[in-house]
């Protein structure tokens, strides 16, 4: 038995396969770790997530910011924009099936026996391990309940920039969505700035990647992350794995195995 975290997917169906035969996945006796962004700007997203459907008892899934914009089209809170590829997803039979289980997936996985969490963007400084899973199952449960467009009507936008004990509502669900999925560079507060999306070198001043402030609260922890495909999955720190590798841009599909942190990767047609 063996555990593998996979990057961002986003709806390239063929390098997933090719990637799982490569590492000789079998669902019935190893496990799949996804980093969000399943979906969305790649050929298959429709065939992507079904074939993911198929093995969802042999996987765990972060929501990426592809996946939720997905869930607030389908809810007809937000519209497709230029770059999207739901169209199938959109009138295709099950999508309220599809739907369904993407709702009920986590912003954020640990795992105490492997030592390792999950996360797609990141987890900002200020926050350690306890809280970021309390903050990620503020979300979750507002997500998973009757009326999840509460959260998907409000997410979009960066502000408020800093999180903040006392905020509520709609701003405080939208900040710590956009610290789950969005996040790239922030300040060691926890300041976010998301207008930036180039390699680790091209931090605005007073921002950093929010994995390299020396006291960050999480600093300790084993953590793997997708979303930042400039990065090239490459992270100065032997406990922080970023897995998005650009294969949606032509880049690889990664894949890293949690038992001896080997990676594997499969090439993407641009």
């Amino acid at each position: 038995m063996a555990t593998y975290a996979i990057g961002d997917i986003q709806g390239c169906l063929e390098p997933l396969q090719c990637l799982l035969k490569k590492i000789a996945f079998n669902p019935a006796r190893d496990k799949l770790w996804l980093a969000g962004d399943l979906i969305n700007r790649g050929p298959d997203s429709l065939a992507t997530l079904r074939f993911l459907y198929k093995l969802r008892d042999s996987i765990t899934i972060v929501l990426g910011n592809h996946d939720l914009h997905f869930i607030a089209v389908y809810y007809g809170l937000r519209k497709q924009g230029k770059s999207d590829s739901l169209d199938e997803l959109l009138i295709a039979p099950d999508r309220a099936d599809l739907v369904y289980w993407l709702r009920h997936q986590k912003l954020v996985h640990h795992d105490p026996d492997l030592g390792f969490t999950m996360v797609h963007a990141g987890i900002p400084p200020q926050w350690n391990l306890t809280d970021a899973m309390a903050h990620a199952r503020e979300v979750e449960t507002v997500l998973q309940s009757n009326n999840p467009e509460k959260l998907l009507a409000g997410m979009y936008g960066n502000t408020p920039s800093e999180w903040n004990n006392n905020l509520t509502g709609v701003e405080r669900l939208r900040i710590i969505t956009n610290y789950f999925t969005r996040m790239r560079f922030c300040s060691a507060s926890g300041e976010l700035e998301l207008q930036t999306k180039e390699s680790a070198e091209a931090a605005p001043i007073g921002f950093s990647p929010w994995f390299s402030f020396s006291e960050r609260k999480t600093r300790n922890e084993k953590i793997i992350f997708g979303h930042w495909a400039a990065l090239e999955g490459k992270v100065k720190s032997n406990k922080v794995f970023a897995l998005d590798t650009g294969c949606v841009w032509g880049g690889s599909l990664t894949a890293l195995r949690l038992d001896d942190e080997e990676r594997f990767s499969c090439d993407c047609p641009a």
